[in-house]
């Protein structure tokens, strides 16, 4: 018979027994395979890179900024070095005397001086800036927004505050704007507008001519009342001319360096100068006064300048706005933002790393301040603690 002889029967059975020969000896060579893949792969370190690369991605998450701050001298190199003019003054000495040190000439009459700023909410910083230069200004400009750069809706913290500069009433010239910019906008852009509303109002409202001095700096960077002084009666001083103010965090307590350079003067030309906050010359004036950064009053002001200002994007995380985080930020002089300096060297990165040191020092600090410490002894050494 066909199956005793292995006719039809016996074909039929070896074929389904070699197909599956075939497909036992498919999955003996592919689990061969991975056998030989894992022999060779420790499991131990196959855990350890399941740990490792999403705590890779969340530290680039968490410390991105740190790490370009830190790179930065690696791909950017710092700017030209300034041309430093040194500064000479002392009290008693003579004004021609001064101008002929600087190696200008003295005018028979001083020029005009114009202070403009745009202003967010720092009334005591204003306050402050305002009754230093106030003996040697014709004019003080001031514009507000009901929003910040970022496109936050805020108060009109001036308006509100009116009655408190009643002093410089007569010879100010005050301008609101509405919100042009919504929140997560380029901030950068409503600031741009905001300084071309400032030459308008320079120009059609405060009427400033050819050769008046205008000051170009943020409210907190202020320059000293000598400075100006100097400026308004030397002849042949530069047509631009940056002011070099020391450097302060959160107040006078922490000075962070000599280097803030942003602030300048100018001798007006009609159609030529621009309100700017950027660099417009290599000249500048050595110890012409004070930048006193984050120099609030209150918690709540230094969350809401963190939150509104042009930078807010070092905001990474919501405990950073935290108000027991920000006090002991304050109290140690280290940074709101937890980023590491900004500087173009590994050497000034690394000297400026940590805490700012506490300096004790309230000499040479603006007049009224000084006049007024007991109103204002949050800005002087030992008296970090803020109002909540």
């Amino acid at each position: 018979m066909m199956g005793e002889r292995g006719g039809p029967y016996c074909s039929k059975n070896s074929k389904k027994t070699d197909d599956y020969c075939a497909d036992e000896s498919g999955r003996l060579l592919s689990t061969s395979r991975a056998g030989c893949i894992l022999g060779g792969f420790d499991i131990r370190a196959l855990i350890i890179l399941i740990i490792l690369i999403p705590t890779c991605i969340f530290g680039i998450y968490a410390h991105g900024q740190k790490v370009s701050y830190l790179l930065r001298p690696l791909w950017e190199s710092a700017p030209k070095p300034f041309h430093d003019i040194p500064h000479y003054y002392h009290e008693n000495a003579s004004m021609s005397h001064l101008c002929r040190l600087h190696c200008w000439g003295i005018r028979e009459y001083p020029r005009r001086v114009y202070d403009a700023v745009l202003f967010n909410n720092e009334i005591d910083i204003l306050t402050m800036r305002w009754k230093e230069l106030y003996p040697y200004v014709t004019k003080f400009v001031l514009l507000e927004s009901n929003s910040t750069f970022s496109g936050i809706i805020k108060p009109l913290y001036f308006a509100r505050n009116l009655d408190q500069f009643d002093f410089v009433e007569p010879r100010l010239v005050y301008g609101r704007v509405g919100r042009t910019s919504k929140k997560g906008e380029n901030p950068f852009v409503e600031e741009a507008y905001q300084r071309r509303v400032l030459d308008f109002l320079l120009q059609e409202k405060a009427g400033i001519t050819d050769d008046d001095l205008l000051i170009m700096s943020d409210v907190d960077e202020i320059p000293s009342r000598h400075t100006i002084n100097l400026l308004r009666w030397c002849d042949d001083i530069p047509q631009v001319l940056h002011l070099r103010l020391k450097n302060y965090l959160y107040s006078f307590e922490f000075l962070v360096d000599n280097n803030s350079w942003r602030a300048s003067v100018h001798r007006y030309q009609e159609n030529v100068t621009k309100y700017a906050h950027f660099r417009q010359t290599d000249d500048i004036l050595a110890d012409a006064g004070w930048h006193c950064s984050f120099c609030f009053r209150r918690i709540s002001e230094f969350i809401f300048k963190m939150k509104a200002y042009s930078h807010n994007d070092r905001i990474r995380f919501n405990k950073y706005l935290n108000p027991k985080r920000v006090q002991d930020v304050i109290c140690k002089g280290a940074d709101l933002f937890d980023m590491l300096p900004e500087e173009y060297t590994f050497k000034e990165i690394i000297g400026k790393m940590g805490p700012i040191p506490h300096s004790y020092s309230a000499v040479h600090l603006p007049a009224y301040l000084l006049e007024n410490a007991d109103k204002h002894k949050f800005l002087l050494p030992g008296n970090c603690e803020r109002q909540s």
